[in-house]
């Protein structure tokens, strides 16, 4: 399936459970470019447990999300509910439009729901100049450090620098040695994960995905991977008034109730340090110094964060998208709903 064609078909699913259109198709391309870089847990597949959502009224379809300016730099965003991608993408426009005006600006989401990735957000804020942090917050999936039970989400973050005329760079990353749909994938597919990943109930290391998901996810790092977490949630909850730690509720447990979560998005205007030749040269030169590194396996050439995601979305804009046959007929049958009821 090509990349507009997904795109389509996940947007007309959507209006098929009457979300509007501009939110349909602003949820679609985040999922889409999920799927482009190879994260498949979070691309088109999610509207699987949105739909789910949507319908048991746990996702608000008419959402009326709301934009705040506070300060020149400072935007607060009231996602109602809505869907937490067309939430995202409404509080990126938001920043970009007012880091145009000062330089550098920071929008706070608050009730809103599961955005996707975070990297998508950083690319598409790269394609209009902008270096960009986004973070969001999560169900919790991992325990303090010490402790024996979940109070903190895996709360990814995502870093971009553009390099006007080629690839930004861009890492993008959740503070858990996994994302949790990856145990879940694992489980679906009747595979062992690896006993790094997470633990069982009792923080015992397990290969099981079905104790690891009734159990706690690793952070990355140890206590490093939770201090982030900690603070990513302090930054998307606490500064946004959205949900936090174990104020948020699980959408896999719970998908009738809101969640509540919340994001941050800031955006710098990398116009107003130089010129466009000034960054790509400069990005240029950092990346050659990088790839210049002997590799320690000839067949692992060192990367920059990002290079495998958009290599894999080189590869599938030009062969195709692969896409779950059963999910393909579910998202037909949800967008010829709509087609009736218009």
């Amino acid at each position: 399936m090509t990349e507009a064609e997904l795109a389509a078909l996940a947007a007309q699913a959507l209006r098929g459970l009457g979300v509007d259109r501009i939110q349909a198709e602003d949820t679609a391309r985040i999922l889409v470019l999920g799927d482009l870089f190879g994260h498949h847990t979070h691309g088109v597949s999610r509207l699987e447990s949105y739909g789910e959502r949507l319908e048991l009224g746990g996702i608000k379809a008419s959402a009326d999300i709301r934009v705040e300016r506070v300060a020149p730099g400072m935007l607060k965003v009231d996602g109602d509910n809505g869907l937490g991608a067309a939430v995202g993408m409404r509080a990126l426009r938001a920043a970009m439009e007012a880091a145009r005006e000062s330089g550098i600006a920071i929008a706070f989401a608050r009730t809103s729901n599961h955005f996707g990735a975070c990297g998508p957000y950083c690319w598409l804020a790269a394609q209009e100049g902008f270096a960009s942090l986004v973070g969001s917050n999560a169900t919790p999936t991992i325990a303090p450090t010490g402790g024996r039970d979940t109070r903190v989400g895996n709360n990814p973050l995502a870093i971009g620098v553009p390099r006007p005329g080629s690839d930004p760079v861009i890492l993008d990353m959740a503070m858990s040695v996994v994302a949790r749909a990856k145990l879940r994938d694992a489980l679906k597919r009747g595979e062992s994960i690896p006993d790094t990943w997470a633990t069982d109930r009792e923080g015992r290391v397990t290969s099981d995905p079905k104790a690891a998901i009734d159990g706690f996810l690793l952070p990355f790092g140890g206590y490093k991977g939770y201090g982030l977490a900690i603070m990513v949630d302090l930054f998307a909850g606490v500064l946004s008034g959205a949900s936090y730690l174990t104020r948020v509720n699980s959408w896999i447990d719970e998908p009738a109730l809101e969640q509540r979560i919340g994001h941050f998005f800031v955006v710098i205007d990398t116009a107003r340090l130089g010129s466009a030749e000034w960054l790509s040269g400069r990005v240029a030169d950092f990346a050659a110094i990088v790839h210049e590194t002997p590799a320690a396996d000839a067949s692992q050439p060192v990367r920059l964060p990002g290079e495998r995601e958009i290599s894999e979305m080189k590869r599938q804009q030009r062969d195709g998208i692969e896409v779950d046959g059963t999910l393909v007929k579910k998202l037909q049958a949800w967008a010829a709903k709509g087609r009736r009821e218009a």
